[in-house]
């Protein structure tokens, strides 16, 4: 699933691109997770004035109204200079006088959505419970801690629930888990003060590698261009069973937490 580093690659590699570009038209495959929400008639004549992202949502705001993309399970979005024919898996084109913007998914869990704005209930249904942003600076140590220290559930899924911090997939839980020195089975409100300190560092410098990197391609992923993600070559448990743990030589352990894989060093992350 494309998580924050994918969903901000994407956003990065079209948003300059497309700004100031005029609605031409739109054209849709078969139906996604959710409805537009309105008449795509409405888009036509629209400038897009900037692109943005909450958590893994894609906010391409117009002078007049916002559509909220997700990418869900499998999904990718590519901007393109010439229209090409649509595939069988592309399920969504916005076209416009600079080049078109394609969702293909070939799993169908993705969704452009229209809203008003960001305070229209749509927006607020989909965004208002998120947490706050990994890489900004509302992301403070402070409050990381103090959520973290009310929550019984295991760390690793008090991270992937998105309530106290947004984004941080399962890639990534794992990976910043691991130089925490963090068991990710430990219940969240266990971990001290220091070590969730040093979580909260990690957790920003294992998101800003994996953009710098591209994302995470493991199946479907790619860029806004086409390109694929190389974060998952610099992984050191994720996707590692068995193979020995590159600090301590231990053999790195699989276990399953809420249907997801977790990879941990049971040497480098005992409690």
């Amino acid at each position: 699933m494309p998580e924050l580093p994918e969903v901000e690659v994407t956003r990065l590699g079209f948003a300059l691109r497309i700004q100031g570009a005029t609605v031409v038209g739109s054209s849709w495959g078969k139906p996604l997770r959710w409805p537009l929400g309105c008449d795509p008639g409405i888009l036509v004549g629209r400038t897009i004035s900037q692109v943005g992202r909450r958590g893994k949502y894609l906010l391409v705001y117009l002078d007049g109204g916002m559509l909220l993309v997700h990418l869900g399970m499998s999904g990718s979005l590519r901007f393109a200079a010439e229209l090409s024919p649509a595939g069988p898996h592309d399920h969504f084109t916005l076209l416009t006088d600079r080049g078109h913007l394609r969702l293909h998914d070939p799993r169908r869990f993705g969704a452009v959505v229209y809203a008003q704005g960001p305070d229209d209930p749509i927006a607020h249904k989909l965004l208002g419970r998120l947490g706050v942003e990994p890489l900004s600076d509302d992301f403070t140590i402070a409050g990381f801690v103090a959520h973290m220290r009310r929550l019984r559930a295991p760390i690793k899924q008090a991270l992937l629930a998105g309530e106290v911090v947004v984004g941080v997939g399962n890639i990534y839980a794992c990976e910043a888990l691991f130089q925490a020195g963090i068991r990710p089975t430990t219940p969240a409100n266990a971990v001290g003060p220091k070590r969730l300190a040093r979580l909260h560092a990690v957790i920003r410098q294992v998101l800003a590698q994996a953009v710098a990197a591209g994302g995470s391609t493991l199946r479907d992923f790619s860029g806004a261009d086409g390109s694929a993600g190389h974060f998952q070559a610099q992984a050191l448990v994720y996707g590692r069973e068995g193979q020995p743990c590159k600090q301590c030589g231990k053999p790195v352990q699989r276990l399953t937490q809420g249907q997801r894989s977790t990879y941990f060093c049971s040497g480098c992350q005992p409690r």
